[in-house]
């Protein structure tokens, strides 16, 4: 009789023992923050402090594998441009046949941050495990980056991680190289080319310091559907004086459709720095104006559209 008392009081002590030990486990997976840079730091920690114990001599197999691994991973970082600076889960309930956990995510893809918190809910059985992502929400600036809204809004309704990073990789990539292209030409043609919305604008504005009232507007979209696919769109708007407007110039009339045809051509910085070095004809465009030498300005403007 005393015997069994002991049993159940042993079985008692280790569930209890069990559960604490989950517990433990949650709080420490809680507070996880690795950087890339940290993971990094820690696998070259790990490989001077493994060569210190062997005295110098680390197994080449070894060596090799953490070698490989700080490679593959630099590798992925450059090649999607995802750098995930924390991740933390907590288990909610956890049977023979079920576990969710509650995980959250934060990273950078290129320079837009991100947000994620989703449930992954595992349920296995005798022949294989399954795997479904429930509760699934994104943080980011949508109203900074309004052409993802609605990208995000249907990502979150069907739970697709997968498809969340392979798009955001993508839209970022546009993102960034727009960035870059539009700073490289306001370096270049300070004077010709402003960024009203600075550098994460989507547009920038041409104009010709010796002509007031003359514009060209470049509009530049990254148009992203619900199903992830990713494409750049571009157009132009002209302001164009009025006295030009009352010569029904053709080359300024047409310019929308000359740009984009050039788009095709050229590719877009092509494309964009002929449309530069139309708004920048600096002597010829007033001084043709003056003069009323019309079909000669519009010689200029048709050799570079």
């Amino acid at each position: 009789m005393e015997n069994n008392v002991y049993e159940d009081e042993i079985q008692l002590l280790e569930k209890e023992i069990k559960l604490l030990a989950e517990k433990y486990d949650d709080l420490k997976q809680e507070s996880t923050f690795y950087s890339h840079e940290e993971i990094l730091t820690s696998i070259k920690l790990f490989q001077k402090e493994f060569q210190g114990e062997s005295k110098g001599e680390c197994p080449s197999d070894l060596k090799a594998q953490l070698e490989s691994l700080e490679r593959e991973m630099s590798f992925l970082m450059k090649f999607t441009g995802i750098h995930f600076t924390s991740h933390s889960k907590k288990t909610l309930e956890k049977n023979e046949n079920r576990t969710v956990q509650k995980h959250r995510l934060s990273g950078n893809c290129h320079s837009l941050p991100f947000q994620l918190e989703f449930q992954l809910l595992e349920t296995q059985n005798k022949e294989n495990v399954s795997a479904v992502i429930t509760d699934f929400n994104i943080r980011m600036e949508t109203e900074e980056y309004s052409d993802l809204s609605k990208f995000v809004s249907s990502t979150e309704k069907h739970g697709n991680l997968l498809l969340f990073f392979r798009s955001l990789s993508s839209y970022a990539e546009w993102y960034e190289h727009r960035r870059c292209t539009f700073l490289h030409f306001k370096a270049k043609y300070p004077d010709i080319v402003a960024l009203p919305e600075g550098q994460l604008g989507d547009y920038i504005i041409l104009r010709n310091p010796k002509l007031p009232g003359f514009e060209l507007m470049i509009v530049w979209k990254i148009h992203i559907d619900e199903e992830g696919r990713t494409t750049p769109v571009l157009d132009l708007l002209t302001k164009v004086p009025e006295q030009v407007l009352e010569r029904k110039m053709a080359p300024f009339e047409n310019a929308p459709t000359c740009f984009r045809s050039m788009l095709l051509l050229f590719g877009i910085e092509t494309a964009i720095e002929n449309l530069i070095k139309v708004a920048g004809l600096e002597k010829s465009i007033p001084g043709l104006l003056t003069r009323g030498k019309m079909e000669e300005l519009k010689h200029h403007i048709e050799i570079l559209i």
